[in-house]
Order: C-alpha cells, then sequence, then structure tokens
C-alpha cells in the first residue's frame, strides 16, 4: 500500500499540469527561420495545457508531416519561441518538403508521461488546422528520443482504432530508460565532491549530492561554473591549470569517463536537473545508487573508494522514475534510431539496452539502429537525418526493413548533397 501510495503522489509531480488553459489562443502567423526555405509557413499557437507549439508548412509540402519531441528536459519555464531553435535544427526536413510541428512541454522539469502527451497533442493540433497528412512521423531527439520512444508505446494507436503514427526515428536518444540513464550523474556529482569538496562547500548547509540542489539555492549555472574552475581550472589553458587543479581534472574524468569539454554541461544537468527531478516529480525519493560501485582509474583508487559519499536508491524513487521514463520495448510501428559512435552526452550504448528491451517484448521486427561516425550530440549531418528518413519511409512503404549496411550506399548515392555521409556498416 506505501508504494502504491508513492506512486500515486509521483505521478502528481511528473504528470499534472501546473495550468491549464481553458481558451487557448488562435494560432498566428509567424516568421520561420531562414533555414526553413522561402516560402514556408509558421504559425505558433499554445495548446489547452500551456505547451506552446511551432507548425511548418513548406511550398511544396509532400503531404508528410513530422511531430517532434525536444531535448532537455528544459527547466526552465516554456516560452511561445523555444521551438523554433528544434525548427532550425531539423529544418533539411522542412526543405525537402516536410511540414513539421514542435512543442514545448506544458512546464519545465522532468516527466517524460507528460511530454509524450503533449507531443502527440501537438500531432492532434496540426491534424485538426491542416487536415490528417498522407503519413505522420514521430521524432525525438536526445531526451526527446525517451519522450518519442514513451509516445510511440502509448500514443500510436492501433489497426482497430487507427494509427496515430506511421512510423518512427529517434536520434541520439536517451533509450535506455530513466532509471538507467542518469546514474552515470550520480557518480559524476559523488566522485566530484571527493575531491573538490565546494558543492556543496564547508560553510554551506550539508546535503546529499543525489538532491543535485535545495530548493532554496539561489545558485546560477554561472556560480556552478565558477566552482568546476576553481577545482579543476577547467576553462584556463592546460599550461595555466595548477598542478593541484590539473591532478584533480585527470581524476574526475578518469574515473567518470566525461570528456573534458563536457564535465559542466553534466555537472549543470547532475545540479539543476537534480533538483527538479529528485524535489519536485520524486517527491525527494532518491533513485540512484554507488551502494556497492567500486570506482577505478584514479590516482589512488582506495582513498577514493573509501572517502566518496555514497548513497542507497529508495525504491520507491525507482519505481515513480520506472514508471514515468522507462520503456517497455511495445512498439508497434516501424522505428529507427540513429545515433553518433562518439556521442559525448549519451552514450551509444543505450542502444543496446533498447533493443534488448524491444527482443524482451518480442518487438525487434518493428526496430533498426544505425551509427554514423560523428561526434556531436545536438545537431548531425543533415545527410545523416535525410538517409534516416528515407530509409524509414521506404520502410513503410514496402514493409520491409532496411538493412543498416546499405545506409552508408544509400546515403552516398542519394543525399551526399547535404552533408557527409558517415555510416558505419554494422
Amino acid at each position: 500500500m506505501r508504494m502504491l501510495a508513492a506512486l500515486a503522489l509521483g505521478m502528481v509531480g511528473l504528470l499534472a499540469p501546473e495550468a491549464v488553459r481553458a481558451d487557448p489562443p488562435e494560432p498566428r502567423r509567424i516568421d520561420c527561420p531562414a533555414t526553413a526555405g522561402r516560402g514556408t509557413r509558421c504559425v505558433s499557437g499554445q495548446d489547452e495545457n500551456g505547451a506552446w507549439y511551432v507548425a511548418a508548412i513548406p511550398p511544396n509540402w509532400n503531404r508528410r508531416l513530422i511531430v517532434h519531441a525536444h531535448g532537455g528536459p528544459r527547466t526552465g519555464a516554456p516560452e511561445a519561441t523555444d521551438p523554433l531553435e528544434d525548427l532550425d535544427r531539423f529544418s533539411v526536413m522542412v526543405r525537402h518538403g516536410y511540414a513539421w510541428i514542435g512543442s514545448t512541454y506544458r512546464r519545465g522539469g522532468y516527466g517524460v508521461r507528460m511530454a509524450a502527451e503533449d507531443t502527440d497533442n501537438s500531432r492532434r493540433i496540426f491534424w485538426s488546422l491542416y487536415g490528417r497528412p498522407d503519413r505522420t512521423l514521430l521524432h525525438g531527439q536526445s531526451w526527446g528520443g525517451n519522450v518519442a520512444a514513451k509516445a510511440s508505446e502509448l500514443h500510436a494507436g492501433s489497426a482497430v482504432s487507427g494509427w496515430n503514427y506511421d512510423g518512427v526515428l529517434i536520434t541520439n536518444g536517451i533509450v535506455s530508460g530513466g532509471t538507467r540513464a542518469y546514474g552515470f550523474r550520480a557518480d559524476l556529482r559523488a566522485v566530484y565532491q571527493y575531491y573538490c569538496a565546494n558543492h556543496p562547500a564547508a560553510d554551506e548547509p550539508a546535503y546529499p549530492v543525489w538532491q543535485g540542489l535545495p530548493l532554496d539555492s539561489r545558485m546560477t549555472r554561472a556560480d556552478l561554473r565558477r566552482r568546476i574552475e576553481t577545482c579543476t581550472g577547467v576553462d584556463r589553458p592546460t599550461d595555466r591549470r595548477t598542478a593541484e587543479q590539473a591532478a584533480r581534472l585527470q581524476d574526475i574524468l578518469a574515473v567518470t569517463g566525461v570528456a573534458e569539454g563536457q564535465l559542466v554541461s553534466h555537472m549543470n544537468w547532475a545540479t539543476f536537473l537534480f533538483q527538479d527531478m529528485v524535489l519536485l516529480r520524486l517527491d525527494g525519493r532518491n533513485p540512484f545508487d554507488n551502494s556497492a560501485t567500486v570506482y577505478s582509474g584514479s590516482s589512488d583508487d582506495a582513498a577514493l573508494n573509501a572517502g566518496v559519499q555514497r548513497f542507497s536508491a529508495d525504491p520507491e524513487g525507482v519505481a515513480l522514475l520506472a514508471y514515468d521514463a522507462d520503456l517497455t520495448g511495445q512498439i508497434t510501428r516501424p522505428t529507427l534510431t540513429l545515433h553518433a559512435l562518439h556521442d559525448p552526452t549519451v552514450s551509444v550504448s543505450a542502444e543496446a539496452i533498447y533493443a534488448a528491451t524491444v527482443a524482451a517484448a518480442g518487438r525487434s521486427h518493428f526496430l533498426v539502429q544505425t551509427v554514423t561516425d560523428e561526434a556531436d550530440h545536438s545537431k548531425l549531418s543533415d545527410a545523416s537525418y535525410m538517409t534516416a528518413l528515407d530509409a524509414l519511409e521506404g520502410w513503410i512503404d514496402r514493409g520491409l526493413a532496411p538493412d543498416p549496411a546499405s545506409f552508408q550506399t544509400r546515403c552516398r548515392t542519394n543525399w551526399v548533397r547535404q552533408g557527409l555521409c558517415l555510416f558505419i556498416t554494422p
């Protein structure tokens, strides 16, 4: 009974809107990003839950729609212009005839099921404004990959009621699920605190690092960056770091596997996202565990393992996070994932976890996974995106799953003018 009560309480934080608009405003015309192409029409509006959306319809619309789930999650309050950044990033799709709609979520902060519902709401809005397209594709990027995969499980429709989506494309997605995706950042907080002892600092109230940050803290991202710089010298040239800074930085990176250029961003997530996730969405329950972790790679592993802050997960916290963000693998539509081999933010190893989840559900025939020799997280080659879309369309048309070994040839044949072709042959 205690677990059920906790789940009910947690779902309020994870799923409930902060404010519901009884009478959402009519969409209005706005300027499109220049990258969307000349003649493209864009509109902006707000749904009944308060989520802002932007829709783009190119002059050469091919009667296909891409419904986009953005990454993050963004912890600030959503703004009307937020989807324009995503439209700009994936504008190659619009230039090649696809209509596009992207939505903020109804509030900032964590909540995969909430975001999946808001994403599907944007699909319904587009259909109500412009009619049902010939084909609707769901696309998720980064954390939006978790959102899109969840939306595919919950909102794809059925052969009886009708399909809402014809296919799913996930790029650099967090498809390992919520309970597996963030543990390395909890490890980072613990290891960082062992070496730096300034987050929290000795003169600040103590709190467990898995909480991220107390709710009443006024720390900003700039403040956090200054602390990291003071400890590690990460923002200065190598030859300007003290020997102590260099040693601490080397140990932190070696133990956690985080790249130097990504240290600050991962610490931001492990601070401000953890604050939101744990204290606002999980009712203060800890979903992270390093009680049995053996850290290695430092200059003194024995001292590190003896002195690092330890914590054990609360089963109710894990259950709440799993309900919201873990995936069942129960997919029903052709699903293609595209991941950069050297993604510094979401490890490509997440793809193997997703493949195993889908296989356990007996749905592997709905999943094709591809990898490119790229090192960016937020933006891949336009040729990569268009090759993946092309392959997904062919799969839907012919009912035959594409061979990942064919993607490089497909890219060089059809899409090389859009950018580099970097697909890796399995």
